[in-house]
């Protein structure tokens, strides 16, 4: 990768990791609407063996016509990379996980942490979950798992994981530090099913518009979606901004269920269709939560799937305004066929069409890796950044029509004001979280923070610790980039302090108070 590419990259990359995105391509299991889950394939127990399983499935189910003698002695990933970009292959433990994400529950103790120092810090505890149950709380350092001491040892996040979660009813032995205390607590935690909501936050921006973040589509979307409407609703709301971006997708059934709320009744929502597939529609059945009242949907370049789903009914039949830019393109539906040693296929079955019969999904047709940096491609032609969607090297207008994906009626750019290589690497090196996990929470605390939401910003000593942190990290000191990104800094430490002590919902309304792409929604919604 040519040097510039890697800067304008980084660029974007740092964007996704400051706002907690992260890029999730949803990939749709669709047990829970009218499509099964195959049979684990319980002889396919070789690599060789599963090859011949896989070119079974795909001759039988796949979305196009294939000449399946091609693939025969391909290695798995090749194999499937073949096809498309969203067919793969899940090891055991990626079936499972991806399966846990999108559920909305997982079992275990209900905690969310950071690797500190080599160290686990709790950083947030689902309330009434055993975790909270049993007294530990956000701050608590995890000194020992069971009898594997953890702190200090520098081991892989998923082997920190799979030590504290479980089956359901077993019990975990936590070693404890509390903040401020010199004596270690020990906690024997009996797991259990934990419930997560999807909605990151909901809560008023002004008397009458309300602010709705959801990151994934997982089994219990919709249902989150509609108590949160409710209570909004009995806060005064009369206009909502949906915000999908970021968002890589998930169940189908919960986007659908999503439109319900939002659509008349018999409403088209999407429809898919494919070589073994006949076309299948989901259609609005009304009744729903929020069928009236001014809506905006907020997209960006990482809204795939199933948020393009929601956004292209939305925008076909008119019921509201779509902000933001040119979504992913993500519009093949997968199918899941598990093996019996818990790893599973993920086969591309059939497309996505919007109402009006748009195919969402982009083209695939350069090969793989061409399709996995198309990303990057917009940002080095100046499609994220452009101050007029029609500029940059071609005309927008032209290449959102051709390239896929949902295209917003309103075009925000991408704000890069403050990145650069400097920047970046304070992302990439974890500098703005350890500072803040480690030094800047303990200086304040979440009433004072709440209640100063508006005027709050970090103060200059504050922010001179921080250089002395960036020091002490070995990291140089670039004073002329430093300057640049200063603003920048300032604000990321503020909403990463916000997100410390108020969780997600707390960050998103420190996030949204600078927000061009909100400020633009509230506008349009007038």
């Amino acid at each position: 990768m040519k040097k510039n590419t890697s800067y304008n990259a980084l660029i974007a990359l740092t964007y996704s990791v400051t706002l907690i995105g992260g890029m999730f391509f949803g990939y749709k299991f669709l047990k829970d609407q009218g499509y099964q889950f195959q049979k684990p394939v319980q002889f396919a127990d070789s690599n060789a063996e599963k090859v011949d399983e896989i070119i079974h499935i795909i001759n039988k189910k796949y979305v196009d016509e294939v000449n399946a003698d091609s693939l025969n002695h391909l290695p798995i990933d090749s194999l499937l990379h073949q096809l498309d970009p969203h067919s793969i292959y899940l090891p055991p433990a990626k079936a499972s996980e991806m399966l846990e994400t999108l559920g909305g529950n997982f079992e275990g103790i209900g905690i969310e942490y950071y690797i500190l120092n080599d160290t686990l810090l709790v950083t947030n505890v689902v309330k009434d979950g055993p975790a909270f149950m049993a007294g530990i709380r956000q701050g608590d350092k995890i000194l020992q798992i069971d009898t594997a001491v953890v702190s200090g040892k520098a081991l892989p996040r998923e082997q920190m994981v799979g030590r504290i979660r479980g089956r359901k009813g077993t019990a975990v032995k936590l070693t404890i530090l509390h903040p401020g205390d010199t004596q270690r607590t020990v906690y024997t935690v009996n797991r259990n099913r934990v419930k997560v909501s999807s909605i990151d936050a909901a809560y008023m921006l002004n008397p009458e518009t309300a602010y709705v973040r959801i990151s994934k589509f997982g089994a219990d979307t919709d249902k989150d979606f509609v108590e949160s409407v409710r209570q909004l609703k009995a806060k005064g709301m009369k206009k909502l901004v949906l915000d999908l971006r970021d968002n890589g997708g998930g169940y189908l059934s919960a986007a659908t269920g999503l439109a319900n709320q939002i659509l008349e009744e018999n409403k088209l929502i999407v429809y898919t269709e494919g070589k073994h597939e006949p076309r299948t529609d989901y259609v609005a059945t009304g009744g729903g939560e929020f069928e009236q009242g001014k809506l905006a949907v907020l997209i960006n370049e990482n809204s795939a799937s199933a948020s393009e789903i929601l956004a292209g009914a939305v925008q076909d039949w008119g019921r509201g305004v779509i902000i933001g830019r040119r979504s992913f393109g993500k519009g093949l539906v997968q199918e899941q066929f598990p093996f019996g040693d818990g790893s599973a296929l993920n086969l591309t079955i059939a497309r996505y069409y919007t109402p009006s019969g748009k195919s969402i999904q982009k083209s695939y047709k350069k090969g793989y890796n061409a399709y996995q940096n198309e990303i990057e491609d917009r940002f080095n032609d100046g499609e994220l950044t452009s101050d007029v969607a029609g500029a940059g090297k071609d005309s927008l207008q032209r290449k959102n029509l051709t390239r896929g994906g949902i295209r917003p009626d309103i075009y925000v750019k991408l704000d890069t004001n403050g990145y650069n290589r400097f920047y970046g690497k304070l992302v990439a090196k974890k500098v703005l979280f350890d500072f803040v996990y480690d030094i800047l929470g303990a200086r304040y605390n979440a009433e004072q923070l709440e209640q100063r939401m508006a005027k709050f910003a970090i103060s200059e000593s504050d922010y001179s610790d921080f250089l002395k942190y960036i020091q002490k990290r070995n990291i140089p000191i670039d004073p002329k980039q430093l300057y640049i990104a200063k603003p920048l800094i300032y604000n990321d430490l503020k909403v990463l302090l916000y997100k410390y002590h108020l969780g997600d919902a707390g960050y998103y309304k420190a996030l949204n108070l600078n927000d061009p792409v909100v400020k633009q929604a509230v506008t349009s919604l007038q």
